[in-house]
C-alpha cells in the first residue's frame, strides 16, 4: 500500500514515513510506503487514478476534487480517511526586495510552490484576495527546499508556503537568509474567507523561527489523509488507531503530530469513508 506525501523539505514526507512505518507493524494484512510527490494535488489525481492508495492533501484540495460543480476532473468517489493538523500560510519575502506586504508581490518573482502542491492551489486563493494573479508576478514553481535555496540566493523576492510549523525550509530560510515573514490579514483575509470558508484565523507563534520577535497573524486551512471509497476498511482503522495509540512515536518525528485530534473528523469537509465513520463512532 502507498501513501503519496510531499516534498522532502515538508512535513508530510517525514510524518508519512513514520505513519507508514507504524502501519506495516499494525496492519498483518499490508505493508505500506511513503512516497515523494507533489502534493495534496497530484496526491488526490493519483488516488483517483488507483496510482497510490492513500494521500496527504489540504482541506481547500479536497473540497475542490470532490466537488462537481464545473469540475470534469472532480474525484466523488473521494473520501476522508483521517485528520492530521492546520496548514498554516508563511509568506516569505527577501530583505531588500521592497515587499512590505503581500500586495506587493505585484511584478516581482515569487515562488508559488510545486506544480500539483496545495500551496500552489493556496497561492493563486491567495494572490486573488489580493487582487494579485499570476500574469501579475513572475511566478515561479518550486518545492520548499527549492524556495529556500532560491530566498537565500537571490533568485527569488518571496516565497508562498501552506505548512504546518516550525517547516524544515522555513528554518532553514530564516536561518540563512535575510527574509521577513509578512502577515496575512485585514480585507483580504475577509474576501478570502468570503469564498473559501474553510480558511481559518491563525498566528505563527514568537519565536518559532529565527528573528521571529512578535505573532505574526496568518490563516490556517486542515490537512487531511484521504483515500477513495473502496479503500480497504482494515487499512482506515489500522491508521486510526496508529494516531491514537502512537501519537508519542509521530511527536518524536514532528513536534506538529501533537496538534493531531481525531474529533475534528466531525467537522471534514467531505464524506467520511464508511469504516473512519464507524470507528468515530465506535470511539467517541
Amino acid at each position: 500500500m502507498s501513501i503519496g506525501t510531499g516534498g522532502t523539505g515538508g512535513i508530510y514526507y517525514p510524518l508519512g514515513g513514520a505513519i507508514a512505518s507504524l502501519l506495516s507493524s499494525n496492519d498483518q494484512e499490508h505493508t505500506y510506503t511513503a512516497e515523494v510527490t507533489g502534493g495534496s494535488v497530484e496526491n488526490i489525481t493519483r488516488i483517483a487514478n488507483g496510482q497510490i492508495d492513500l494521500g496527504f492533501a489540504i482541506g481547500t484540495s479536497i473540497a475542490e476534487a470532490f466537488s462537481k460543480n464545473g469540475n470534469p476532473d472532480s474525484t466523488p468517489e473521494l473520501r476522508i480517511i483521517a485528520p492530521l493538523y492546520p496548514n498554516v500560510a508563511h509568506v516569505l519575502v527577501r530583505d531588500g526586495s521592497g515587499v512590505m506586504s503581500v500586495a506587493d508581490l505585484g511584478g516581482k518573482a515569487v515562488s508559488v510552490g510545486a506544480a500539483g502542491s496545495g500551496t500552489e492551489q493556496f497561492a493563486r486563493h491567495l494572490l486573488a484576495a489580493y487582487a494579485l494573479d499570476y500574469e501579475s508576478i513572475d511566478e515561479r514553481y518550486l518545492s520548499f527546499s527549492e524556495s529556500s535555496a532560491a530566498l537565500r540566493d537571490g533568485a527569488i523576492d518571496g516565497a508562498i508556503f501552506s505548512v504546518g510549523y516550525p517547516a524544515a525550509a522555513v528554518l532553514e530560510a530564516t536561518t540563512n537568509a535575510a527574509v521577513t515573514l509578512l502577515p496575512v490579514s485585514g480585507e483580504p483575509v475577509e474576501r478570502l474567507r468570503a469564498l473559501y470558508p474553510f480558511y481559518t484565523d491563525t498566528e505563527i507563534p514568537v519565536g518559532t523561527y529565527a528573528g521571529l520577535e512578535t505573532n505574526i497573524a496568518t490563516v490556517a486551512v486542515m490537512n487531511w489523509m484521504v483515500g477513495l471509497e473502496s479503500l480497504d476498511p482494515t487499512s482506515v482503522t489500522s491508521l486510526l488507531d496508529v494516531l491514537r495509540e502512537h501519537r508519542e512515536s509521530l511527536i518524536r518525528v514532528n513536534k506538529i503530530a501533537a496538534q493531531i485530534d481525531l474529533a475534528s473528523m466531525e467537522d471534514a469537509p467531505i464524506l467520511l469513508h464508511p469504516a473512519a465513520k464507524n470507528w468515530l463512532e465506535t470511539n467517541r
